[in-house]
């Protein structure tokens, strides 16, 4: 099954100043997420997973009732905890934001 891939705005505002040569290596991800969403490393849920890029990582849930990934944040391992509470305690909002994303009325 592949999955579709989306991404939060934030998300967009923090790798809009990447080098071109990260976006591609973003965009490739973007590749893998969707025909094996579970690929990166799980964070303490199964649907809750990060992938590196050499030393940030990127932060991504799996919605799969909805065939779906949304990216949500990209940082590095100085502010891993912080980003990783900030995105437990997001969780009902990005839900929110993924269902209006594809049930938009």
């Amino acid at each position: 099954m592949v999955y579709s891939v989306y991404t939060t705005e934030s998300f967009k505002n923090e790798i809009s100043n990447l080098s071109d040569f990260d976006k591609k290596v973003i965009q490739k991800i973007y590749q893998r997420l969707k025909e094996n969403p579970y690929a990166g490393d799980q964070i303490r849920y199964p649907f809750f997973r990060e992938k590196r890029i050499k030393e940030k990582r990127i932060y991504y849930l799996v919605y799969d009732d909805l065939s779906a990934v949304l990216i949500v944040a990209f940082g590095g391992k100085k502010e891993q905890e912080k980003t990783i509470e900030d995105i437990i305690k997001k969780l009902p909002d990005f839900k929110n934001y993924i269902d209006n994303l594809l049930f938009k009325k």
